[in-house]
């Protein structure tokens, strides 16, 4: 992709509405991508305080990340470096148990054409079960927690993780493994691939 269609692709997805009728709080497209970027996040869907800010990640779930990944805000907002494409680019609304799921229409319309524009991608950080789904395909019919204890199947240029929700505290703490094991190699990578 030139240049050229990169920003007029862009632009299109930020000014997307395909799915206005169906989001509580209507459209709000948050995506953070650029062709140089080296380490893609995938996540689920903006959650209330990002539909808010307009900003990827900016909350305690994004605070968390930043902390897995061992980068700074700086580092994490450089869209050079990193991109963040979520399955859903707006905030789905809240559900019974919490957020609704990523609406499938961004992914339907816009993912392929995003992720071919960046060719750079070395590592990308596959966060919750609708983006394994999508990028993991084989590992769909699993339970998250074995898709990320098998995580150096796809090491290392793919990484699942659970999601960095406050939520994920008691997963967390059932799974000392993760902190232990998983994240120390995490930052090693991205050190590497940032320098």
């Amino acid at each position: 992709m030139h240049t050229k269609s990169f920003s007029t692709t862009l632009n299109e997805v930020r000014a997307c509405t395909l799915c206005a009728e169906y989001l509580p709080h209507g459209a709000r497209p948050v995506v953070q991508i650029n062709p140089a970027a080296k380490i893609l996040i995938a996540g689920q869907a903006p959650g209330s305080k990002v539909h808010m800010s307009g900003v990827p990640f900016d909350d305690a779930s994004g605070d968390r990340l930043r902390t897995w990944m061992g980068v700074n805000k700086n580092t994490f907002y450089d869209e050079k470096q990193i991109a963040i494409l979520p399955m859903g680019f707006c905030y789905p609304g809240t559900g019974k148990s919490g957020d609704l799921p990523p609406r499938k229409e961004c992914a339907e319309q816009w993912r392929n054409q995003l992720l071919a524009s960046m060719p750079n991608i070395a590592l990308t950080l596959v966060i919750g079960r609708y983006a394994i789904a999508w990028h993991l395909p084989e590992a769909k019919k699993g339970t998250l927690t074995n898709t990320v204890k098998s995580w150096k199947n796809y090491w290392p240029n793919t990484l699942p993780l659970p999601h960095p929700s406050p939520r994920n505290n008691i997963w967390l703490k059932k799974n000392a493994w993760f902190t232990r094991e998983v994240l120390p190699t995490l930052q090693e990578q991205i050190k590497i691939l940032l320098s």
